[in-house]
């Protein structure tokens, strides 16, 4: 059934959900909110606290105003109750004088303000009296939103979306959703679309959230079941080169570093096949390990492979590694695979792979399409997000060999959460930064520093540095009052002097507009860069000094240190600055804890005790693991469950042939094509 089928949804609205990533009715109903308005009971104007989102019931003192500001039309009125009064304000709004009269009661929703002393809601949402009564501890669902499409028409085709639906299939064994007290599929789309309380909310995000820690950890059981103690076809012996290379380097290894390389080189030569997890901070100096590791592989006349998340991250380390081999004259070849490559220049690198003309390949998940033979891989190093690899393991498994693996992570997961995690493989973990890298410093600011902010921003531009400022949304959201991309870069464009270049970057552009916009940024054309969370992975630009997150009070701690490590890469010092427009004393506690410390470990840990299943109203955690509605510092002990699930599973039922586990089985095989493809 196509979109245009539902009521309402014409050709020119169904691309407006495509351009959300919805293409069929069944995209519509896992097209699950963003966030919720918790709908509370209203409170009086002395209880309201400033940076929460709150309910008032108010009487007029007088009709509303409308007057000219700054070529917008304000619409002001003023409420009163027993004990205060405050100021309400819309712009564009002029229509509101006809109903906001004199001697009239509303119940006002929206995130309370102080100006001059006065509390005031901004663009507050009106309601009567009767009318909140029945909304009063409902949950209403925020989606994200693209340009033309409105919050109230997404929840409209949902709707249409579940009476027309077919009944969702159930993978999950009976058995555990009975043991687990699971909701139905069926019963957690809905609750997750419109939940009746929060306990609702609570069960059908668990069920949803379940489902993809079960798959995980099924996942991880059969790959440990398939890489137990292998023994190796690839003895990679000790090579003098590489000592005499690490002492040459023009710095010291940390003592991390140092102990890290030391236990791969031990894999590496061991006999049996290394399945390692470097974990190690943002910055701590991970990339020259994985070098090291495939220098000695290449020494041993076998070829390594170096994965990289995104094409200029891979092109940066293809320069790299290139210099270090033409300035030590190994006679080592470098190569670069990226999907961008003209078919010709593909056609030539991939003969040198197969004939072994190239000894280290460096790419993109480019690097394990079919069409790639490679003649003698012994090492793989990958990112996190790639650790299953099926296709990898099927494109080298068929030549009867298995490389080294090395998985690269730049999470900070405390301990506890490491050991199911990560349960297939041994760690190796890096503390501490090199020793030209200088602290961040970091503030915690509410909105009226914004102007010193910019300010500071364009003081380091004026050396010559540059600046990301990260907010939480693409576009503007008719529900949330939060920062945007889009706007923002608008705005700041009129802020700032016309010779600072300024541009926007987000997760809704096509990869290659993205990668211009990154490149340009790394070779200085761009000053300040305004984008979403997109920027978490991907490239190192040394020179950018200053990041800025809005509305940070909205993100995981573990997510902002994450963000925080683009800046502090080279030896300039360099500063963050979270704006926390709620002011709430709650999360000045959460970010106090990022301003104090630098060390993702400790943050993560304290994430962890921070964050219960009952956090709802933040941005998702991303970066590992790329989960869509679990998290794992909000889901540890689901997790917990459903590692322990996986293994009952296959323990009775090793190769899933049971009757009651061929849906399961179908949706694992799916989920290992899907999810982790390299």
């Amino acid at each position: 059934m196509t979109l245009t089928d539902l009521k309402g949804i014409g050709p020119k609205t169904e691309k407006l959900f495509n351009k959300l990533g919805i293409f069929t009715v069944r995209d519509l109903l896992y097209y699950f909110p963003h966030t919720y308005l918790c709908y509370k009971k209203p409170l009086s104007i002395g209880n309201l606290t400033e940076g929460e989102t709150e309910a008032v019931t108010g009487m007029l003192e007088k009709d509303a105003v409308v007057v000219n500001l700054h070529g917008l039309r304000m619409t002001s009125a003023y409420i009163r109750d027993i004990s205060g009064k405050m100021r309400l304000t819309w712009f564009n709004a002029p229509f509101l004088r006809n109903t906001l009269k004199a001697g009239s009661a509303f119940v006002f929703f929206g995130k309370v303000g102080d100006y001059k002393g006065q509390k005031t809601l901004n663009q507050p949402k009106i309601f009567s009296v009767d009318e909140y009564a029945k909304k009063i501890d409902t949950l209403e669902p925020v989606y994200g939103q693209s340009k033309g499409l409105s919050n109230a028409v997404i929840l409209k085709a949902i709707r249409q979306a579940m009476e027309v639906s077919k009944p969702e299939a159930d993978f999950i064994p009976e058995v555990i959703r009975y043991n687990r007290e699971l909701l139905s599929m069926n019963d957690a789309i809905r609750h997750v679309h419109f939940p009746e309380n929060m306990e609702d909310y609570k069960k059908a995000r668990e069920r949803l959230a379940y489902n993809e820690l079960f798959l995980f950890s099924m996942a991880l059981v059969k790959k440990k079941q398939n890489t137990a103690e292998q023994k190796s076809d690839f003895i990679i012996k000790r090579d003098e080169r590489i000592d005499s290379f690490i002492k040459a380097l023009p710095f010291t290894l940390t003592e991390g570093q140092a102990s890290a390389v030391e236990d791969i080189r031990s894999d590496l030569s061991g006999g049996f096949t290394m399945n390692r997890l470097l974990q190690g901070d943002v910055g701590s100096g991970k990339t020259i390990v994985s070098f090291i590791a495939a220098l000695e592989t290449a020494f041993n006349g076998h070829q390594a492979a170096i994965m990289a998340p995104t094409e200029i991250l891979a092109a940066q380390h293809y320069e790299k590694l290139k210099k270090i081999v033409s300035d030590n004259a190994y006679d080592l070849k470098i190569a670069l695979v990226t999907g961008s490559l003209k078919v010709s220049e593909k056609k030539a690198i991939y003969k040198e792979i197969e004939n072994h003309e190239a000894d280290i390949i460096i790419g993109t998940h480019a690097l394990f399409q079919e069409n790639v033979i490679y003649d003698d891989l012994a090492l793989v190093v990958t990112d996190e997000q790639h650790r299953f690899g099926v296709n990898q393991r099927k494109t080298l498994g068929e030549k009867g060999k298995h490389p080294h693996t090395l998985v690269m992570s730049a999470t900070p997961i405390p301990r506890t959460l490491a050991m199911l995690l990560y349960a297939d493989m041994k760690v190796s973990l890096i503390k501490g930064l090199p020793s030209n890298r200088l602290p961040i410093k970091n503030a915690v600011v509410n909105e009226s520093y914004r102007n010193k902010a910019y300010k500071f921003i364009y003081d380091e531009i004026k050396k010559g540095r540059q600046a990301y400022i990260i907010c939480p949304m693409v576009e503007d959201n008719d529900m949330l009052d939060l920062e945007n991309v889009t706007d923002y870069t608008a705005k700041i464009r009129k802020l700032f002097p016309a010779g600072v270049k300024i541009e926007k970057l987000h997760g809704k552009m096509k990869p290659k507009e993205k990668d211009d916009i990154m490149d340009r940024f790394l070779h200085k054309e761009i000053d300040i860069l305004v984008s979403t969370t997109v920027v978490e992975v991907g490239v190192d630009v040394p020179n950018s000094t200053v990041m800025m997150v809005e509305n940070a009070e909205r993100f995981g701690l573990a997510q902002l240190h994450q963000l925080r490590g683009r800046v502090g890469r080279s030896e300039h010092q360099s500063f963050c600055i979270f704006v926390d427009s709620s002011n709430s004393d709650k999360s000045k506690e959460r970010l106090q804890i990022l301003a104090n410390s630098n060390d993702g470990f400790h943050i993560a840990e304290e994430d962890l005790r921070l964050r219960g299943p009952g956090d709802i109203f933040g941005i998702r955690q991303s970066g590992a693991l790329d989960f869509s509605i679990a998290d794992i510092y909000q889901d540890k002990e689901l997790l917990k469950k459903a590692s322990e699930d996986a293994m009952y599973v296959l323990r009775s039922d090793s190769e899933l042939k049971e009757t009651d586990n061929q849906a399961l089985k179908d949706r694992l095989n799916r989920y290992l094509e899907e999810s982790y493809v390299l």
